[in-house]
């Protein structure tokens, strides 16, 4: 389970503990998702060049103090999601690389009396917690001084000793669930001078008088705060903000996946006095239940002034208030993607006076469908160069429509837009209508610099004249077949044409040029070097390097036609050969055989019907007929005889027929003579005979050798014959009177044993 690097992957393997023969040479051990209990101390002592551990997600309740003893160069260790009931320092005590360790989801309730990772130097990720972690103490986390992120599961944390946390000189992630507001503020309060990012989860802001204890929060200085899952009411709205606000050093705060109890109508006006550092505010997902009657945020207007970054996605804005929007003086980059804006909710968000220093505005997956109100409603904003609109519907697109004069970057993707006019703005320099259906491209835009038309219907290359200065093309998903080295050059200043994912006709005069073009531009068509057009196999944007296809390879599409032919011709053949000599009958006739062969036991004796069934060539049937059946029907007592002529049953099929009556026979009868050797019939008749013969092991077969025959004689398909007289005594038809009634007495001594 290693691979050349020396990375081992035996996880869901089943495995109930650490397999033995890990020697010095692994550098990644993965054991995850298995049923391991217990590691030992020698189950790992050879590993002496481990990098990473992974043993998450088994049933590991002990662990032996030394396990890890050889590891000194291990990375990463991971034992999160484990039946762990306490934590060792001793099993860290060797692990002086260790730089991220995993411990969540077992089932200890504190870190001990001491720190488990004072010897853990060059620690920088540590993940810890578990739904019964209820206690830290103060010198849980003594050795470590410094940490990219520390993560901790603290639902049901409920004892704190304040000071634990303060080792940490610095962290620049601190990840925490928890639900005491309590545990919370004493850990704040711990890290107000560490913590770069804070970031809480599924905790509830429910309660106004435990806002109080928040208030250390206040002189933190954490540059970014975000909640997630969290809870927050109308009435711990106010509080929260007024504590964020006098955080000295943020600059960003972040809401996502958050729920708020109300409506927005809060109780105190919040003022714009005091320091104010935040500039970037992210919320996504927010959840209120009555978005339908969210006032107009008028309490916190003072706050905005100094915003330049603002994100609220997916969030079922229907409406920015025009008093809100001219508040945000210093807003740069607005993101209201993915909500319920309309035309008309639109003009009055965007309305004179408001986003005055707007760069950046995305507006896609809303619910826009005028093109030209669009622009109109956004026309004052005087410094806007980036507008998304995609993933609207606007269907018909006008022929003259107003922009902003400073609009360089334009996204109308996937907005059913049936075909471009003079409403796109001539002074964009990049160009986004992927994916909607557009057939043809001849706008006159001189300063576009990119042009994006994946998954349309092109057919042919845009024109150059109109769109001079292109450098980058993506063309991708269309349906072109082909372009010309003159469509190509008339695009001076391309540096990128991305044309992968086309029909494109594998020619050798396409293949020239886009050799010859490589070297000069990055042309993609879909097909790495090795390949032929348009392979299934071809690496989507792989670029096309010293391309060498013979004459065959050129023209795939002909001889795929040719094979398929070939491949229909020779089914034909083989279905014309079978007809002729009856494939379908003897494949049916072999799976008779196969039946046959398969049943265990002869017919229960009150289903058997005759003494004897004969077997006979029909060249034979004149002896048979009248001289022998004459003999034994007419003998006292007279034997029964099963004859194909007289006693199979019309309208069967003649194999059932045959094998159903060497069922129902005592013994079977063969007449042997030239002409049965040369009786197919008589071949399958002998052969469901055999295999009674040989299955039940009893004397089942009478042979009669009506004339003499020699052994060699016999055709080799006859080679159950061949054994049966090699190793049964046969009766022999006497020519002179004198001897045929000793034939007969024997013959009917044999057909009574």
């Amino acid at each position: 389970s290693c691979d050349t690097t020396q990375l081992c992957n035996c996880s869901s393997t089943g495995l109930d503990f650490i397999p033995p023969g890990i020697t010095g040479q692994i550098t990644v051990l993965n054991l995850a998702h298995n049923r391991i209990k217990h590691i030992r101390s020698q189950d790992l002592q050879q590993a002496v060049n481990l990098r990473a551990l992974l043993l998450q997600s088994n049933k590991i309740s002990s662990i032996d103090e030394d396990s890890f003893c050889s590891l000194g160069k291990l990375e990463l260790l991971d034992l999160s999601n484990n039946s762990l009931a306490h934590l060792s320092p001793a099993w860290f005590g060797h692990l002086y690389s260790l730089q991220h360790l995993h411990l969540q989801g077992n089932s200890y309730r504190e870190l001990g009396e001491s720190s488990p990772f004072s010897s853990l130097r060059n620690l920088s990720f540590l993940h810890l917690g578990n739904p019964r972690f209820s206690t830290i103490r103060q010198r849980n986390f003594e050795g470590i001084e410094l940490l990219d992120k520390l993560w901790i599961d603290g639902s049901s944390l409920s004892q704190y000793e304040p000071g634990s946390l303060k080792p940490i000189k610095k962290i620049n992630h601190m990840i925490i669930i928890i639900t005491s507001i309590n545990v919370f503020s004493a850990i704040v309060r711990d890290l107000l001078h560490s913590v770069t990012w804070l970031e809480v989860r599924e905790v509830a802001f429910s309660i106004p008088a435990e806002m109080q204890l928040l208030r250390v929060m206040s002189f933190s200085f954490a540059k970014k705060i975000s909640f997630k899952q969290v809870l927050l009411t109308d009435a711990t709205v106010p509080g929260m903000v007024i504590i964020l606000k006098h955080m000295p050093a943020l600059v960003e705060v972040e809401m996502i996946d958050c729920r708020l109890l109300g409506t927005g109508r809060w109780e105190i006006e919040i003022q714009a006095n005091g320091s104010q550092t935040v500039r970037v505010l992210t919320i996504e997902k927010l959840s209120i239940e009555e978005f339908y009657l969210f006032t107009d945020l008028h309490a916190v207007k003072g706050l905005l002034s100094l915003l330049t970054k603002v994100t609220v996605r997916n969030t079922k804005v229907f409406l920015v208030p025009c008093s809100l929007s001219q508040h945000l003086l210093s807003l740069e980059y607005l993101d209201l993607s993915a909500n319920l804006l309309g035309d008309q909710s639109l003009e009055h968000s965007a309305c004179q006076g408001g986003w005055p220093s707007l760069q950046t505005l995305n507006l896609s997956q809303n619910s826009l469908s005028d093109l030209e109100m669009t622009g109109k409603s956004l026309l004052h904003l005087r410094e806007l160069v980036l507008l998304d609109i995609s993933q609207n519907n606007f269907g018909e697109i006008p022929d003259v429509c107003e922009w902003p004069k400073t609009l360089k970057y334009l996204n109308l993707s996937s907005t059913q837009i049936p075909k471009l006019t003079t409403c796109i703005p001539p002074t964009l320099e990049v160009l986004d209508i992927s994916a909607n259906n557009l057939k043809e491209f001849g706008l006159q835009l001189p300063f576009l610099k990119e042009l994006y038309l994946t998954k349309n219907q092109l057919k042919t290359l845009p024109a150059a004249a109109p769109i001079p200065n292109v450098v980058v093309m993506s063309i991708r998903q269309n349906k072109l077949n082909s372009f010309s080295r003159e469509e190509f050059e008339s695009f001076q200043k391309m540096e990128l044409l991305d044309a992968s994912d086309n029909n494109f006709i594998c020619s050798c005069e396409f293949l020239s040029f886009i050799h010859h073009q490589a070297g000069i531009a990055q042309v993609l068509v879909g097909w790495p070097d090795e390949y032929v057009c348009d392979s299934p196999l071809a690496v989507r944007g792989a670029r096309v390097g010293a391309v060498h296809l013979s004459l065959m390879e050129c023209h795939r599409s002909l001889v795929v036609s040719l094979i398929c032919i070939l491949v229909f011709l020779v089914i034909l053949v083989l279905v014309a050969v079978g007809y002729k000599y009856h494939a379908v009958w003897y494949l049916r006739m072999t799976w008779a055989w196969l039946q046959a062969k398969r049943k265990p036991k002869r017919a229960p004796t009150k289903d058997i019907c005759y003494d004897a069934f004969v077997s006979y060539s029909e060249n034979d049937s004149d002896w048979v007929e009248n001289i022998m059946v004459r003999e034994l029907e007419q003998a006292c007592p007279p034997f029964r005889l099963c004859l194909h002529k007289r006693d199979f049953v019309p309208g069967k099929w003649i194999v059932d027929n045959i094998i159903d009556s060497i069922e129902k026979s005592h013994k079977t009868l063969f007449v042997l003579s030239e002409h049965f050797v040369q009786s197919e019939w008589c071949k399958y008749e002998l052969d469901f005979s055999h295999f009674r013969l040989f299955d039940e092991n009893n004397d089942a077969a009478i042979l009669v050798l009506l004339e003499p025959i020699q052994s060699k004689a016999i055709p080799k398909r006859f080679c159950k014959l061949r054994k049966i007289m090699n190793t049964k005594t046969y009766l022999e038809w006497p020519l002179e009177e004198e001897q045929q009634q000793m034939f007969w007495f024997n013959l009917k001594i044999a057909l009574k044993s």
